[in-house]
């Protein structure tokens, strides 16, 4: 139930705030993998799903994957960009899949918008903190940007250092040692053999 709920908000316009965004994905989140831990654990088929259908469809995976293909996208074809952001999504499905099982709703904290925080009508930062098996905590910040289908993360900071230089930088090392279609292979080989289709969460 809470999967279709989810899937039927982000495939239509979503009128949430970012921060309804955040607290509600990660409460949803965190419920299931409660309720099904060990079938999670054990079966990542149904790891998988849970992934692509709850968590990454309230990110813009297209736009983030523009901007880590940075100044290699103004020599790609649109082909070779499309082609890279299908494989940089299955990239991100595998990436988070093992981080879902550590998400506790106990242990995530959303803090309200800072007063003072400038007003941008399109971009926003939603702070949150988790609390880690250590007894620490990290901070976790996720930037949303506006677009037609409504608000979608496409940035994630944890302890200030951004996914998105943090790949980017991975990837320009790559596609100027290698080339951007040996990337595109690369990953490709490396994806899951799942028939998983990206989410059409974001702006083409």
């Amino acid at each position: 139930m809470i999967l279709a709920c989810l899937t039927t908000m982000a495939n239509a316009e979503d009128s949430r705030t970012p921060i309804e965004i955040v607290t509600q994905t990660a409460t949803s989140v965190a419920e299931q993998v409660a309720n099904e831990r060990e079938q999670l654990e054990s079966n990542p088929d149904k790891l998988f799903t849970l992934v692509d259908h709850v968590f990454l469809p309230v990110f813009d995976t297209r736009y983030a994957g523009r901007l880590i293909l940075g100044r290699h996208g103004r020599t790609a074809t649109a082909e070779q960009r499309k082609q890279f952001v299908d494989a940089f999504y299955q990239f991100l499905v595998q990436s988070y899949a093992s981080n879902m099982l550590k998400f506790r709703k106990d242990r995530i904290q959303v803090f309200p918008a800072p007063a003072g925080q400038p007003n941008n009508p399109k971009r926003t930062v939603v702070r949150t903190q988790m609390s880690l098996d250590d007894g620490s905590a990290a901070s976790v910040d996720y930037s949303l940007r506006l677009t037609p289908a409504g608000w979608r993360i496409f940035d994630v900071r944890i302890e200030g250092i951004s996914y998105v230089q943090t790949y980017r930088k991975q990837f320009d090392a790559e596609i100027s040692a290698r080339g951007l279609d040996a990337t595109i292979a690369r990953l490709q080989a490396e994806a899951s053999p799942q028939d998983m289709a990206p989410a059409d969460s974001s702006t083409p």
